[in-house]
């Protein structure tokens, strides 16, 4: 895989750097990388223009995370499991607005995974588990499948 635009901003963290920062600055990234993932992946399905801000938060919100991490869990190594469990019980002073805070502590896992897996260049892993993820059937409550509008 060649170097984009993302790989030439991130030249200057050291693998030691990366191990350094917390949880919570993990998640941050991560949040952005995956939300990337979701959507150039229903821009892929050729998901309609009216239906792509529903479709995506199908998959980026808290309660669909949650689900997300709790199936892929038994895939991941254990080094991705401790970065799943620092991101779950980081402290946050944020309260979530519409998720249950358990689901939200799991999502910021989920999320600080795929920051680290961005920022250490584990492209082919993170590439790996997405597949994993939209290949789910995740259900919500109305037992529709999570991403799907």
């Amino acid at each position: 895989m060649g170097d984009n635009i993302f790989r030439s901003i991130n030249r200057e963290l050291s693998k030691e750097d990366i191990v350094m920062l917390s949880p919570l600055q993990l998640a941050y990234i991560g949040d952005a990388v995956y939300e990337l993932l979701v959507r150039t992946y229903l821009l892929r399905q050729k998901t309609p223009v009216n239906r792509l801000h529903r479709a995506t938060t199908g998959y980026v919100k808290a309660k669909a995370q949650a689900a997300i991490v709790h199936v892929l869990d038994e895939k991941l190594n254990d080094k991705e499991k401790s970065m799943v469990r620092k991101g779950r019980n980081a402290k946050s002073k944020t309260v979530p607005k519409n998720a249950n805070l358990i689901d939200y502590k799991y999502a910021t896992g989920l999320e600080a995974l795929f920051g680290y897996l961005y920022l250490t260049k584990q492209d082919d892993r993170m590439d790996e588990l997405f597949e994993d993820i939209i290949s789910m059937d995740i259900k919500n409550k109305k037992g529709d499948k999570y991403g799907q509008s």
